[in-house]
């Protein structure tokens, strides 16, 4: 029988740091989907983390993908979610102008200085991959092959005959709790009929939960015509591709800092996001439903009664396999 990870580890400022660094900065991170940027200067970016990113189309019609800061002194290149840039980036700051590609176009105002030479302080870039549409970046050196990252999604998909649709909407939500709470929730199904009683009356009796290399497969048949139920997939380290009867959704669940998650939902339907009413309807609810008790989880984490449980051979094997991962970095 596995124990749990100890509940210092949520919430924690150390253990956050090491994740920073050993999960997220060392694989690979959903950015977003290549038809919100369709056109030279258009841009998306997001925070995972604490590491700030983005991603530009070039003139070229390629895409780029760079940390958010200025080679100066740390300054945005970007700020929000989306836009587009007229040609050129320009840190907010000092006002520094970058190419589209990162190389560094004028130091502005900035005067002579010997052995200043622009060539040397071009954007800070990532590593970028396109699979079926969604954009995928790296912070790592050497990350591991995208190929053999996405092959478990890859292989489901095409095994269930599935197809992404387009983007229609995003949504994001905050919530009090470790990011680690809140996949961990994710990842296991054990909770459904006393948290989401509506989701449990929806979901079919063949509801099962499989694991396949770094992918966590879930799906039920649903009962009635119940929006929510599906086939779901979560892929180390925080995304979740939840596709459904009439649509899907990307979930991405991101740290911001030790014992908060935002929660970045891209959902994708071809007829617009005026067709998502039921969709959004059932998402809310959900939502609201994990936040709340994942929130009670945390508290009762860091009030000090609590050290470590037990995971369920029978429910929570997915957990167990999350737990045991962390666990590595954890040492």
């Amino acid at each position: 029988m596995q124990r749990t990870l100890p509940a210092r580890l949520y919430g924690d400022p150390d253990a956050y740091a090491r994740e920073r660094q050993d999960v997220f900065a060392a694989t690979w991170l959903f950015l977003g989907h290549e038809a919100e940027v369709p056109g030279p200067g258009d841009w998306i970016a997001a925070d995972i983390a604490g590491h700030r990113l983005f991603a530009v189309r070039g003139k070229d019609g390629l895409l780029r993908a760079f940390h958010n800061v200025c080679r100066h002194r740390a300054g945005p290149l970007v700020q929000g979610q989306s836009g587009t840039c007229p040609g050129e980036l320009t840190c907010a700051y000092h006002g520094w102008r970058y190419t589209l590609d990162g190389r560094l176009r004028s130091a502005v105002g900035f005067g002579p200085a010997d052995g200043f030479d622009p060539r040397d302080l071009g954007l800070i870039g990532l590593k970028l991959e396109v699979w079926r549409d969604l954009i995928f970046v790296s912070m790592a050196e050497t990350p591991q092959e995208f190929a053999a990252f996405i092959a478990p999604l890859e292989e489901l998909i095409d095994a269930r005959g599935l197809t992404i649709p387009g983007p229609a909407l995003r949504r994001s939500h905050d919530i009090g709790c470790d990011w680690k709470v809140y996949a961990e929730n994710y990842l296991e199904s054990y909770h459904i009929s006393a948290v989401h009683p509506a989701l449990s009356q929806e979901l079919g009796a063949d509801y099962a939960v499989t694991l396949h290399g770094d992918l966590v497969i879930q799906e039920s048949v649903a009962q009635g015509d119940g929006p929510q139920a599906g086939l779901w997939g979560w892929l180390w380290p925080n995304l979740a591709v939840n596709i459904y009867r009439d649509g899907a959704m990307i979930e991405r669940m991101v740290p911001v800092g030790p014992g908060r998650t935002r929660l970045d939902y891209l959902f994708l339907r071809d007829d617009g996001p005026d067709a998502l009413k039921d969709a959004l309807e059932a998402s809310d609810r959900l939502t609201a439903e994990d936040a709340a008790i994942c929130e009670a989880v945390q508290a009762n984490l860091s009030a000090g009664a609590y050290d470590t449980g037990v995971l369920s051979p029978t429910h929570e094997a997915a957990v167990a396999w999350f737990q045991a991962r962390l666990s590595e970095i954890h040492r």
